[in-house]
């Protein structure tokens, strides 16, 4: 499963430069892991963090304008950070898979005649047995002219043919034309990554909702199709379906059973039944919770699931005796062959308590109102604390961390 090692933020609302795990030309830090939380106070840009991976799928579905204008977001001078004047920059480091060498894509966005544009894009990978000099760019657009080459990598050339390229539309990035010709693999498998995160944003009173009967593959991003969901694992993957309502039984007390039946209209409702209660009771009944809780683990038992995944804030609703298990839970499917990276934001200890330091990054804001991120097994002493068996979330409880707090 293709993951990222590092990433890189410039200019993006508090986010003034930040840089988590590594790039391709600092690789002296350690990759990201599998499942990484951001924890820190609120204002410090957990948020942000969190924004700015889905302001990357936004301008790659919907074009920069679009995704800049988004309503939560305001229009790109409200995204750019206050008292800048430079271009929002990003740079991902990823690797397709454990055998792949690293590839790294940075993306500048600026503002010409009021309208953002695709400023420069680049796509770069190390020659196979490089390990110095500069990485070879086999994409690079300025102001959306440049070169990309074509055909697959090998040990003598980076690809068949050097094309020139020129775009009509600069909102638009390269990597969405060019993503789409067999010709181009490295930036195809590239799109289709960046295409595949989910940022979860769900809403509980949109999956008490009755949407029409029919299953559905995925949980959507707000889980209002959380019942079609239920259908589709219910018919498909029966196992994986029993083993969710298992978890759910003994997180939750006094669920024996979850279904989906179909109204006289032909909607979807989920029927909940509880110990003690002959009828059943309704997703409009149940809890905030409850759902969370359901949809989370179902989600965490997607057969096909994405290549990333983020949470933000996965303690609201829930009780605290919960959050450390379902920690437990992200990073189990986290680390299966086919699971997903995991990007979670939190303010909770007990769901930090079931993290190692390497899989916690701490955010605050300074003095001059920009956001910095260290890693937790950078802080000093933390380790050694760890290590002797004082757990995660009590260290940053109990202050010991030195930031990340009020």
């Amino acid at each position: 499963m293709a993951s990222i090692e590092g990433i890189r933020i410039q200019n993006y609302r508090g986010l003034k430069d930040i840089l988590i795990g590594r790039t391709i030309e600092k690789r002296e830090g350690n990759p990201l892991p599998r499942l990484m939380t951001i924890i820190g106070p609120n204002g410090s840009g957990k948020s942000s963090l969190m924004d700015a991976l889905g302001f990357l799928g936004d301008c790659l579905r919907f074009g920069v304008e679009e995704a800049c204008d988004r309503p939560h977001r305001g229009g790109f001078e409200r995204l750019r950070t206050r008292g800048q004047t430079g271009a929002i920059q990003f740079e991902i480091y990823y690797r397709q898979d454990a055998k792949s060498r690293p590839i790294s894509y940075s993306l500048h966005i600026d503002s010409e005649n009021d309208r953002p544009f695709v400023s420069y894009e680049r796509l770069r990978q190390r020659r196979k047995g490089q390990t110095h000099g500069q990485p070879f760019p086999f994409l690079e657009l300025q102001k959306g002219r440049g070169y990309a080459w074509a055909g697959q990598a090998t040990s003598k050339q980076e690809g068949n043919e050097k094309v020139e390229v020129k775009l009509e539309d600069r909102q638009r990035l390269g990597i969405t034309t060019l993503g789409n010709l067999a010709s181009h693999p490295r930036i195809v498998a590239f799109r289709e990554f960046l295409e595949g995160w989910y940022l979860s944003y769900f809403v509980p009173e949109l999956a008490r909702l009755l949407p029409m009967a029919g299953a559905q593959k995925h949980l959507n991003r707000q889980g209002d199709n959380l019942a079609n969901y239920v259908e589709y694992m219910e018919r498909q993957h029966k196992k994986r379906f029993a083993d969710v309502l298992r978890q759910v039984s003994k997180k939750i007390p006094g669920i024996r059973s979850i279904k989906p039946e179909r109204s006289k209209d032909n909607r979807l409702l989920l029927s909940f039944n509880e110990s003690g209660y002959i009828d059943p009771f309704y997703q409009q009944d149940m809890s905030d919770g409850t759902l969370k809780m359901l949809a989370y683990l179902l989600l965490l038992e997607d057969p096909e699931p994405p290549p990333l995944v983020g949470i933000e804030e996965p303690e609201n609703g829930l009780h605290h005796q919960l959050l450390e298990p379902l920690a437990l839970e992200m990073k189990h499917y986290s680390e299966r062959d086919k699971g997903p990276q995991i990007v979670v934001t939190t303010h909770s200890p007990y769901f930090v308590d079931a993290l190692t330091p390497q899989e916690v990054w701490v955010i605050e804001k300074g003095k001059d109102g920009f956001s910095t991120v260290a890693c937790a097994a950078e802080l000093p002493t933390i380790k050694e604390l760890f290590d002797e068996g004082i757990p995660l979330g009590s260290l940053w409880y109990s202050n010991h961390f030195g930031r990340g707090n009020p």
